[in-house]
């Protein structure tokens, strides 16, 4: 057995929210909506991955995602310009990432990041 898609689903009582933060500040396309629920993907194929952690690194909470961009100071550009507060960083940590912590508009703990 192969696994090919791990997919973080994170319950939202109005899924249209998402919108804003994922596809207008993250760029993710919409891929999926019945409505009920909504999907939205990254133009590239990704590698299946989960982790488990006691903690988020340099004394901050685990982040409920994690999202690898390529330019981390973009999107804490729009992330500032869509009014959002960060509740980290930007931090370039020792393991090599530069990155910064946003609540999405579900309250989840959002891990924007980019490998230096």
């Amino acid at each position: 057995m192969i696994v090919k898609r791990i997919i973080a689903n994170v319950a939202a009582a109005d899924a249209a929210k998402a919108d804003a933060f994922y596809r207008g500040i993250l760029g993710l396309d919409l891929v999926m909506d019945h409505g009920w629920i909504r999907t939205y993907a990254a133009g590239s194929v990704t590698p299946a991955q989960i982790s488990f952690a006691n903690h988020g690194g340099s004394g901050t909470p685990v982040p409920d995602l994690s999202i690898e961009v390529d330019d981390v100071v973009e999107a804490l550009r729009r992330v500032r310009s869509a009014g959002l507060p960060v509740e980290y960083g930007p931090a370039s940590e020792p393991w090599g990432v530069l990155r910064f912590y946003v609540r999405d508009p579900f309250g989840k703990l959002v891990n924007i990041l980019q490998h230096a």
